[in-house]
């Protein structure tokens, strides 16, 4: 396989348990980690850090990337207890062995991202000094509604930090009306690594390759290594418990179960890439 797949896999489960036999089970060797036992990865202690390396590494599974919150907060909310989880969440990845941490450029209210263009751009400087000289690349990723939502303003701020790299995500793009193609045009020479995740024009999340993301496309041109599969996909709640016999089929792209969302979202780029 050319490519080396890493995941979201606390949404196959919650537990480091239930994650560690997903990704196991789907033949997925490094974990981009954001939520365990119920808690999000800028919340873990060093300690529980610690013991959940010693977990992934009996299972030779690898963190691949702290898919940190860093960055999602308003751009008008008080930024210095956000850089101090951050500073935290430097010390999480040097235990748990992360090289990679991905990470926001803040909430800006609609229609006024250039009025905060000077400020988003202090505040990310002040995260990559904090991280220099530890061995760590950050990642910024395209999110909706934050400053780096389209590829325009992505670019200027790599352009602007040449050591911060990009997340390439293709479904967020979709769901801010931006082509993916355009997007890659732009962004290629900074791009680190990618989110698997597809969405048709209405913003809907499907498997790769079901929706206007160019996922094939995209993993033709992209040169790294590490895919990260992010399912977001829709499961329904209760659905195993709704009807006694046959189950009403609940659409090609609903699962009964986050386990379920998780094994197609792997199996959907595994089709593309293998």
């Amino acid at each position: 396989m050319k490519f080396k797949l890493a995941a979201f896999a606390d949404e196959a489960g919650s537990s480091i348990g239930e994650q560690i036999s997903a990704m196991k089970e789907n033949d997925v060797a490094y974990l981009e980690i954001r939520g365990v036992n119920g808690e999000n990865i800028s919340d873990l202690t060093n300690e529980k850090a610690r013991d959940i390396r010693r977990q992934l590494e009996d299972s030779g599974i690898s963190v691949w990337s702290l898919g940190s919150p860093y960055g999602k907060i308003g751009i008008e909310e008080d930024f210095t207890p956000h850089l101090d989880k951050f500073k935290h969440g430097l010390e999480l990845a040097d235990i748990l062995g992360a090289k990679h941490i991905r990470l926001f450029s803040f909430y800006v209210p609609q229609g006024s991202a250039e009025k905060y263009k000077d400020e988003v751009m202090s505040r990310l400087d002040k995260f990559i000094s904090a991280a220099r000289g530890s061995g760590i690349v950050l990642c910024h990723e395209n999110e909706k509604g934050i400053y780096g939502d389209n590829a325009l303003r992505c670019a200027e701020i790599h352009k602007e930090f040449s050591e911060l790299k990009a997340v390439f995500d293709p479904a967020n793009f979709i769901q801010c009306g931006q082509d993916t193609k355009a997007a890659w045009e732009l962004l290629n020479p900074y791009v680190e690594y990618m989110h698997i995740k597809d969405a048709k024009s209405d913003g809907t999340v499907v498997p790769a390759g079901k929706g206007e993301g160019n996922i094939p496309f995209l993993l033709s041109q992209y040169k790294g290594e590490i895919l990260t599969v992010e399912p977001h996909l829709t499961v329904f709640e209760g659905f195993d418990k709704l009807e006694a016999g046959e189950k009403t089929s609940m659409g090609e792209y609903c699962y009964p179960s986050s386990r379920a969302a998780f094994d197609a979202a792997v199996n959907a780029l595994k089709k593309l890439i293998l």
